[in-house]
């Protein structure tokens, strides 16, 4: 199966010059003001059977955080920047996998970052590490200096169950929009992309809820809250000013499977 020319959904903070082509990786993450999502809760709710998409996002948005990394370097070919280059500020989004402050996003989200940020749900700002990240998967874990605080984290579903058809929904920050919940079906199931270092990422879920460079790094849900992969990359035929595709209805997300065992490898490897 082909490996898509997709468009990495990080958005850029800087002006860093137009970059022409399409159908090129760029990715989701975006530069204008970060979410106020993700807050800080003790116990997470228990999944349940299918829920409406209002409760879905009432539940999971407290989990969600909005990624400011600040002196960040870009591969430009990658995010079709047109010319990386260094002292970027760039927003993504990620989300909680432990109550003491454990949160995953993509890797081309703090790749080469100084200094992170994280906006938590009611919009407390706090600083963040990089546990560790793997670039032939394009994920990273971070851990959040919660202030004592908990948060409540989302479950990771076993993506290997995803099938054409089903629901999705992504909670995100496209575009600077705090708080944005899209939602559509998986289109596709065993999806490959490339991962920033040029590897193959596979089983990848493909799904037309709408992704625009911002959503790097936040969840996609099943029917039940449950994350069954990260918002990664998007399908598109144009590239805007800033070299960012726009949605065109096909998104990648890096399935939870594979989630799971990268992040059990970077906390083994930081132990």
């Amino acid at each position: 199966m082909r490996s898509p020319r997709i468009f990495v959904v990080v958005a850029i903070a800087s002006v860093i010059g137009g970059a022409g082509g399409t159908g090129i990786a760029i990715g989701l993450r975006d530069s204008v003001k970060p979410p106020p999502s993700a807050a800080t809760a003790t116990t997470a709710e228990p999944a349940g059977p299918a829920v409406s998409a209002r409760t879905i996002y009432r539940r999971a948005s407290r989990s969600v955080v909005a990624i400011t990394a600040t002196g960040a370097s870009q591969d430009s070919a990658y995010f079709g920047a047109g010319g990386g280059s260094q002292g970027q500020t760039a927003t993504g989004t990620g989300f909680a996998v432990s109550a003491n402050g454990l949160v995953v996003t993509n890797e081309h989200v703090v790749d080469g970052a100084g200094r992170i940020t994280v906006t938590l749900s009611d919009g407390t700002k706090r600083p963040a590490t990089v546990v560790g990240q793997d670039r032939s998967t394009d994920l990273a874990l971070l851990r959040v200096d919660t202030g004592g605080a908990s948060l409540t984290a989302l479950k990771l579903a076993d993506s290997g169950r995803a099938q054409i058809g089903d629901p999705t929904y992504a909670i995100g920050n496209p575009f600077g929009l705090e708080g944005t919940l899209t939602t559509g079906i998986v289109s596709a199931t065993g999806r490959t992309i490339d991962a920033p270092n040029g590897s193959s990422i596979g089983g990848v879920i493909q799904t037309d809820a709408a992704l625009n460079p911002g959503n790097s790094g936040g969840p996609l849900l099943d029917a039940r809250g449950e994350v069954i992969g990260v918002n990664s990359q998007i399908e598109s035929a144009s590239a805007g000013r800033f070299g960012q595709g726009s949605n065109t209805g096909v998104g990648f997300a890096v399935p939870s499977n594979t989630v799971k065992r990268v992040i059990a490898a970077l906390e083994r490897s930081a132990a």
